[in-house]
């Protein structure tokens, strides 16, 4: 079965929630939940460098927002944002939000990324 990466950000999806997580990047952004779409995207859109780093990454990478993994995975209970290995309907939980937010740079996140990539964390 294929393996992907699945990324979930702590933020809802919609225009709405969109227009807010926008003002409160901007006017309190030392108070954003979601210190992955702080790292991978300006106010408007996806950084590029991050563009260019998952599509060379060596599994295809899926995004959802908080809303949407609630309820493709609703029995699952872990805090946001996080990384997970996606086999089929199966997942594993890659890179948990605490390890996330110790980030301090995208090419911190990006190493993080990668290792969780090569090393089994088994």
């Amino acid at each position: 079965m294929k393996e992907n990466l699945l990324f979930v950000y702590n933020a809802d999806s919609g225009f709405f929630n969109t227009l807010g997580d926008i003002g409160h990047k901007i006017f309190s952004p030392e108070t954003y939940e979601c210190n992955l779409c702080m790292m991978t995207h300006g106010y408007f859109s996806e950084y590029k460098d991050w563009r260019d780093f998952v599509k060379n990454l060596k599994l295809d990478s899926h995004f959802l927002h908080r809303d949407q993994f609630e309820k493709k995975f609703p029995s699952t209970n872990i805090s946001l944002p996080a990384i997970f290995l996606q086999v089929g309907s199966e997942i594993e939980l890659r890179v948990d939000s605490t390890l996330i937010e110790k980030c301090k740079s995208l090419d911190n996140l990006k190493s993080l990324i990668e290792n969780s990539i090569n090393n089994d964390p088994t």
